[in-house]
C-alpha cells in the first residue's frame, strides 16, 4: 500500500488562505491585496468569471470573492511587482472600485 507522503506531492505555494469574507464587510476599510486570480464563476452573473482576492484585513488573512467586472478590470492593470498593495474598496456610481 502506498502512503501519500511517499508520492512527493506538496500543496501549491500560492494557495489562498484565511476565512472567506464578504465584500460588504470590508467596504471603505483599508485592506492589503496580496494576490488574485480570475476563474470561472459558480454563478451566471456578470461575465461568468469571478475575482478571488487574497487580502489582509485587521491583521488577518482572508479570501474575498466577487463578480465585479470593474474590480477585475482594475486589478489586471496592477503590475505584478506592485503586489502587495494597500487600498480601500468603495462604491463609486454604484460599482465597487479600488481607491
Amino acid at each position: 500500500m502506498n502512503h501519500f507522503k511517499d508520492l512527493g506531492i506538496t500543496a501549491p505555494a500560492q494557495a489562498f488562505i484565511g476565512d472567506k469574507i464578504k465584500l460588504n464587510r470590508v467596504l471603505n476599510e483599508e485592506i492589503t491585496v496580496h494576490r488574485y486570480k480570475i476563474e470561472k464563476s459558480n454563478f451566471e452573473k456578470g461575465d461568468g468569471l469571478r475575482l478571488v482576492l487574497q487580502i489582509e484585513w485587521k491583521a488577518s488573512m482572508h479570501i474575498l470573492f466577487t463578480s465585479s467586472v470593474t474590480l477585475k478590470e482594475m486589478i489586471q492593470n496592477v503590475p505584478k511587482d506592485k503586489f502587495p498593495f494597500t487600498t480601500a474598496i468603495r462604491m463609486v456610481n454604484e460599482r465597487p472600485q479600488f481607491t
